[in-house]
């Protein structure tokens, strides 16, 4: 926590979190324009005393990068995946098993361009019944917050348009390469 804290301040970063710790949650992070955005998250949720998992594509855990994610709390996503389970209904299982488990998960699913969110997210937070935390790394006021509990409704073009309104003004890394539209 302190160590985490001493990193963000000396680089002149804040954190502002204002959702209860819950129990289990999904961490909505947006922008995801640079590997950067993991390193401050990680940070930002560590210097409040908290852990949260997160997913990452499979084919980044190789060895030894593979040992160092997991134990940082990775689990490694297959797209496309052979098995009949798909990605949703493994980490819905995974909530129902766990006393306690935060993941969070970039809607965005690339730090390129993109006016495509991923749903999943909502799927699980649904059908887990865990809310979604809406974290906002901006890079322009140097600001890690998470103020907004969102509980999804069940329509997920209303439940994504709502929630891309929450990262209304926010700035990542490199601005060119995020977009709420």
């Amino acid at each position: 926590m302190g160590f985490s804290r001493l990193i963000l301040r000396l680089a002149g970063w804040k954190v502002r979190v204002m959702v209860p710790d819950y129990p289990k949650a999904i961490i909505c992070v947006a922008p995801h324009t640079s590997n950067w955005d993991f390193i401050i998250g990680k940070l930002a949720y560590a210097s409040v005393n908290r852990k949260a998992g997160f997913l990452m594509k499979k084919s980044w855990f190789f060895f030894p990068l593979g040992c160092i994610f997991r134990a940082m709390g990775g689990i490694p996503v297959s797209r496309g995946s052979k098995d009949n389970k798909s990605s949703v209904d493994n980490l819905v299982q995974l909530f129902n098993s766990e006393s306690r488990l935060t993941l969070a998960i970039t809607p965005e699913g690339t730090r390129s361009l993109t006016t495509h969110w991923r749903t999943g997210f909502l799927n699980i937070a649904r059908i887990a019944n865990v809310p979604i935390l809406l974290a906002a790394i901006d890079f322009k006021d140097k600001v890690a917050r998470i103020e907004k509990t969102f509980f999804p409704t069940g329509d997920n073009e209303a439940d994504l348009r709502a929630i891309k309104d929450y990262y209304k003004g926010v700035t990542g890394k490199y601005p060119e390469k995020f977009s709420i539209e």
